[in-house]
């Protein structure tokens, strides 16, 4: 059965934000504004993603 996974989008710039924000974003490997990466669905990830709300958006 296929992995389930999540798309992350970057949609603001982490500069301003405390170094451990910084590094959940490098940690989701995003660089750039508007980079959708696909990473698998884990609770792990999910609990990136809370850290940075401000900065990250789920799409489909």
């Amino acid at each position: 059965m296929p992995e389930a996974k999540i798309r992350i989008q970057l949609y603001a710039s982490p500069n301003g934000c405390p170094e451990p924000q910084k590094r959940v974003v490098k940690g989701l490997g995003l660089r750039k504004i508007n980079q959708v990466v696909e990473k698998p669905d884990t609770p792990a990830f999910h609990g990136m993603v809370k850290k940075i709300p401000h900065l990250v958006r789920i799409v489909q």
